[in-house]
């Protein structure tokens, strides 16, 4: 990666991108409301991300250094944790902006200033590769707008659109307490609560868009002897534009959404990518007799739609999780 040789901005608009086909215009939208988000009440238990002084707690020492547990330097709230997320979507940005030649701006639904951008022509018109980051909680009523649904389908429209979708885990989801409790055993992240149920928004875009989707679970993947995550299991006869071209792994992470298909037309929408699970942790998906997890999915153009779509996890874009040749030739093949 190159140095980054200018200084951060936040508060400013967008300056738009020239089109260049020879470099694809690459543009990440966060479905949640940071107020929303940030404001949640500490005491409530479910529902809500991780203060970081939690994080520190439970991540002891890894962030103990100054510059995260200075409050001073850095939040200890609510507020702190995410912007983690920000820090570690920076090498996917840079990478990107590498490979493309454009820089890639993160829009937020409503931003830390209260600012609302909905998903619209402001973001679509210089954008050829969108990813959508679901991690609003269902908690905070993020709603797809039928504007939006509308704009999203004139982007896909264009033969050199891409979106990328990424509804994040639904853990907790039954009324069964004790189902809750197998659930936060299986995936084994002390952050994470009995109940953290996301992406109200994507789950709208995916209706509206007619994407046969249902984000379910935080299922824990298979680790080897080092400790790494195990291999995917592709599909590589399906994987006709080689999304998966030099890629056998993603990165870690405890819980992951089982991305389940809604439709018995097998040619609507395509697995391409499997992740095993860790079986030595009870959760209900497995004992349904299922041994790995829908982990990457696409959608090849049809009816008035020319673009694809695909279906990926957000960690897959956050270095907070690792990354490797592996992961970076995947961030590449969907923005080449």
């Amino acid at each position: 990666m190159t140095e980054a040789r200018t200084a951060r901005t936040y508060n400013q608009r967008h300056i738009p991108r020239k089109y260049n086909p020879a470099g694809r215009r690459v543009s990440i939208y966060v479905s949640w409301s940071y107020p929303a988000e940030a404001g949640r009440n500490a005491a409530e238990l479910d529902n809500r991300f991780s203060t970081m002084t939690e994080v520190r707690r439970v991540a002891w020492p890894a962030y103990e250094d100054p510059k995260w547990s200075d409050p001073y330097q850095f939040q200890q709230g609510i507020t702190g944790s995410l912007e983690l997320f920000f820090r570690a979507w920076v090498p996917f940005q840079e990478f990107v902006a590498e490979v493309t030649g454009h820089p890639v701006p993160v829009y937020q639904r409503v931003d830390q200033a209260g600012f609302h951008t909905p998903l619209d022509g402001r973001v679509l018109d210089d954008t050829d590769v969108l990813f959508v980051f679901g991690l609003d909680h269902m908690i905070t009523g993020q709603e797809a707008e039928p504007g939006e649904i509308e704009a999203l389908r004139s982007f896909l429209s264009r033969e050199d659109a891409r979106l990328v979708l990424g509804p994040h885990h639904d853990v907790g989801a039954s009324d069964d307490l004790s189902v809750r409790e197998v659930e936060y055993r299986h995936h084994g992240d002390p952050l994470v609560p009995r109940q953290q149920r996301f992406a109200t928004y994507v789950r709208g875009v995916m209706h509206g868009l007619d994407v046969p989707v249902i984000n379910q679970y935080g299922l824990r993947p298979a680790t080897g002897r080092d400790n790494r995550i195990v291999p995917l299991s592709t599909i590589r006869d399906l994987d006709e534009k080689g999304w998966l071209n030099g890629v056998t792994n993603f990165n870690f992470h405890m819980h992951l959404p089982h991305y389940a298909v809604t439709t018995s037309d097998p040619q609507a929408i395509h697995v391409l990518a499997r992740q095993p699970i860790d079986t030595s942790r009870p959760h209900p998906f497995t004992e349904d007799g299922n041994t790995e997890f829908n982990m990457l999915l696409w959608m090849p153009p049809g009816d008035d739609r020319a673009a694809d779509v695909l279906l990926a996890d957000s960690t897959i874009f956050s270095t907070l999780f690792g990354a490797d040749d592996s992961l970076r030739n995947f961030w590449r093949n969907l923005v080449s």
